[in-house]
């Protein structure tokens, strides 16, 4: 039997963050999460349109526990004040859901002055993860989830020089390069979170076509002619929003999913939730020690996994 969110446990007493919470696969995520108990911190950047997203949960489950919290990932002042705001109010979490991001935008800078979309989908949470994980580590069993996408395969390279892509930037090339990022953080943080012997995990997960209002935004941004080819395929063929989060939420929730996988649609672009094999082009360490490490340097934030894992819950 194919898995579906009717198989998520009991999830009461749970806390969980999830990024994005506001739209598409993130406030399906939310949705669900709540329906099972868990106690849902919505991370967001556009507040009424986040006030909307906890009106249209309530409305179908009136128990939801909903907490919202200004969360812009293309800023990260706002990351610090967003983590730190969390952290003082639930010093335990259970679950993070690295969900929301941007997708094959002009060439544009953060408030940081980093690539909009490295800066935003990946640099973003690789902060936020380091500033939750003191939390994270006071959870039970707690897991953290990545979302890449299939465009990782058609990344630019990562290059230490070039790293706001100003000599050759192409919308999708620099989306597929963060996205690679997205990829690369997930199974790098389970590598340092099994070496260190922490009982967290990190899973990576993509939702395949999915009709959400991200291609609508990259269209709204962009106008370019691939961008509204993208937009009109996942409206004609693409998933719903409930069956493209249907990967992290499995991989979020599954008591038998193993950490250090990316969960997708069976088919690729749709189908059921399961998990996939990494190979090994696509997970090397190079490349990884390499985000890593640039990473660390470019948010000023030293994401020592195995200090903080030998300190344990605050």
């Amino acid at each position: 039997m194919a898995w579906t969110p009717d198989d998520i446990p009991d999830l009461t007493g749970r806390v969980a963050v999830v990024t994005g919470a506001n739209g598409g696969l993130g406030l399906e995520t939310a949705k669900e999460l709540a329906r099972h108990g868990a106690l849902v911190i919505m991370g967001v950047r556009n507040l009424e349109k986040a006030e909307r997203a906890r009106t249209e949960i309530l409305s179908t489950i009136p128990d939801a526990l909903l907490e919202m919290y200004p969360l812009d990932l293309a800023s990260l002042a706002s990351v610090r004040s967003f983590a730190a705001d969390v952290v003082a109010a639930h010093p335990r979490i259970d679950l993070l859901v690295n969900n929301a991001g941007v997708m094959a935008t002009p060439h544009q800078e953060t408030e940081d002055g980093f690539e909009l979309q490295f800066g935003t989908n990946h640099l973003g949470h690789f902060a936020l993860t380091a500033l939750l994980m003191p939390a994270l580590l006071c959870g039970t069993d707690a897991r953290i989830v990545t979302v890449t996408s299939t465009a990782r395969h058609f990344r630019t390279r990562l290059d230490r020089d070039d790293l706001n892509l100003d000599v050759n930037y192409t919308p999708w090339g620099a989306y597929g390069r963060a996205k690679k990022a997205n990829m690369d953080f997930a199974l790098e943080l389970d590598r340092r979170l099994v070496d260190a012997g922490s009982t967290v995990r990190s899973f990576a997960a993509h939702p395949g076509l999915s009709n959400t209002d991200l291609q609508a935004q990259s269209v709204r941004s962009s106008g370019g002619a691939s961008q509204r080819f993208f937009e009109r395929a996942a409206a004609w063929i693409g998933m719903p929003p409930d069956r493209g989060a249907r990967p992290q939420l499995r991989a979020a929730t599954d008591p038998l999913a193993r950490g250090g996988g990316i969960y997708t649609p069976k088919w690729v672009t749709a189908g059921a939730a399961v998990r996939r094999p990494i190979t090994g082009r696509s997970n090397r360490a190079e490349d990884a020690t390499l985000l890593w490490d640039l990473s660390e340097e470019a948010t000023g934030i030293e994401f020592d996994v195995a200090g903080l894992v030998s300190r344990g819950c605050p």
